[in-house]
């Protein structure tokens, strides 16, 4: 049998309204918990939220979750 390779995807998407740490981590653990995502990295400075994942993700899910932390997905 042969074993699979994956490839991982990394995605950068804007976010508006976040202002420091405790935003990085509200915004990264939303996220995080979207099946497929393997690490996140949001910086409150420039708004980008970096995404590794399995695949691609669905907007949909991101943007709800960015809505559930309480910022909006540009």
């Amino acid at each position: 049998m042969a074993a699979e390779t994956q490839t991982e995807l990394t995605t950068v998407y804007q976010v508006t309204g976040m202002t420091c740490g405790h935003c990085e981590g509200a915004v990264s653990g939303e996220i995080s918990a979207i099946p497929g995502v393997s690490s996140v990295t949001a910086v409150a400075k420039t708004g980008e939220v970096t995404v590794v994942s399995a695949g691609p993700l669905d907007r949909e899910a991101v943007a709800a979750a960015v809505d559930e932390a309480g910022y909006e997905l540009v």
